[in-house]
């Protein structure tokens, strides 16, 4: 991530086909202000005192968050996730949402954590801070098999490690853009029950599909309480907002008999790291929430359409320029990535040559790979761009990749 800044920053000029973040334009610094009035009006709305809204707003918080009444209520509302608030852990960002689900469930150097791979690098990264070794799962062009989750858990413990979770992008997944059938999902839980495992279900691009036929969450299938979900508002609402959580309603019982729910035992990971999440920020997007009565799914309808919009202009524009013998690329049922396999290794210093001289960035696969692999393959990201610059950013990768092959 820090090369492909660098080179990001030395080529301002070049058009990218590399970055994962949302669209510009849909922001405006006026809606902070609007959606922390919303907030504060709701809790005044509610009887609290106006000294206990400056309490909330401005003073250290419960460290797992404020709003996990209305995530819950949105969970419901958009996916069907039903479960309860107590069980919402607001964290900074998703990121810091899988750095404590890592560092809770994995105590010792023999556990270990299945990921599908290619794998989002925040994770395997977070990983790798913690200790944690990240045990890759191959992935097929439909996405996971869990016959071969099974067989990877099982040679993980013949080996002397244990298997303690599944980290899986459920839809759109960030590389591959590859989503889960219904049946892989629920073959998914099945296999998490026979192996004992828990799975983590990311899904910050599931509201973005090119239609609106929608796939259960694999927390919405979880009557084992098998799944930890983690949720994030980067993409839904904005990222400045720093705003993720996770959904632990596993029951956890001490050796004295106490029960209490995961959430609450992973509290004391979060408040070592960052005592709590902004409550600020929390209020935003509470705000937010309160807006759209507490489904994304109808705040977002323009940011789904645009999004549509580019990513059908980018497989189309992959159609038009490398139609010929030797590429090949996927079409994902949306979110905001798709991968072009190349006949030339894809490394950084094609990268390099890439924006220096053609005025083109995106991101080679094999980033996303453990012990090697997607040498000949790209990632293209098409979420923060124009139709016009996606044309003709592709325009330019054909002829980059059309001079090297020769």
């Amino acid at each position: 991530m820090n090369f492909l800044n660098e080179v990001a920053s030395r080529f301002p000029a070049a058009i990218s086909l590399a970055a994962g973040r949302p669209f510009d334009e849909f922001y405006a610094v006026e809606d902070v202000e609007r959606y922390l009035a919303a907030y504060v009006g709701h809790l005044r709305a509610q009887g609290m005192s106006e000294a206990r809204v400056r309490q909330a707003i401005l003073q250290y918080g419960r460290t797992n968050g404020q709003v996990g009444a209305m995530i819950a209520r949105m969970l419901e509302i958009d996916e069907d996730i039903r479960v309860p608030a107590e069980s919402v852990m607001v964290t900074s960002g998703c990121q810091e949402a899988m750095i404590i689900a890592l560092r809770g469930l994995c105590a010792g150097p023999q556990d270990v954590v299945l990921a599908a791979e290619p794998c989002y690098v925040g994770f395997t990264g977070a990983a790798r801070v913690l200790g944690i070794t990240v045990v890759p799962v191959p992935e097929t062009a439909q996405g996971l098999r869990p016959e071969t989750v099974a067989r990877v858990a099982r040679e993980v413990r013949a080996s002397g490690g244990r298997p303690r979770a599944l980290y899986v992008v459920s839809n759109f997944a960030n590389p591959s853009g590859v989503s889960l059938s219904d049946g892989v999902r629920r073959g998914l839980i099945d296999v998490a029950a026979d192996q004992d495992l828990l799975i983590l279900e990311d899904d910050p691009y599931g509201l973005f599909g090119l239609d609106d036929q929608r796939s259960p969450a694999l927390k919405s299938l979880d009557t084992d309480q098998r799944v930890i979900y983690l949720g994030s508002f980067a993409k839904s609402v904005f990222p400045g907002a720093r705003v993720g959580f996770l959904v632990a309603d596993q029951t956890v019982v001490s050796a004295a008999g106490h029960r209490s729910l995961l959430a609450d035992e992973l509290s004391t990971v979060k408040s070592m790291i960052t005592v709590n999440t902004s409550p600020i920020a929390q209020a935003v997007i509470g705000g937010v929430l309160v807006s759209c009565e507490y489904s994304l799914r109808a705040a977002n309808r323009d940011k789904i359409t645009f999004y549509r919009g580019n990513l059908r202009t980018l497989l189309a524009a992959l159609e038009r320029h490398f139609s010929d013998q030797g590429f090949a690329w996927n079409s994902p049922s949306g979110g905001f990535f798709a991968v072009l396999d190349v006949p030339v290794r894809a490394d950084e210093k094609l990268l390099e040559l890439s924006a220096r001289d053609y005025g083109v960035l995106w991101t080679p696969m094999s980033f996303f790979y453990l012990n090697g692999g997607g040498s000949h393959a790209i990632r293209l990201s098409c979420s923060a761009l124009t139709t016009d610059q996606i044309n003709e950013g592709v325009r330019r990768l054909a002829a980059l990749l059309a001079d090297v092959r020769t």
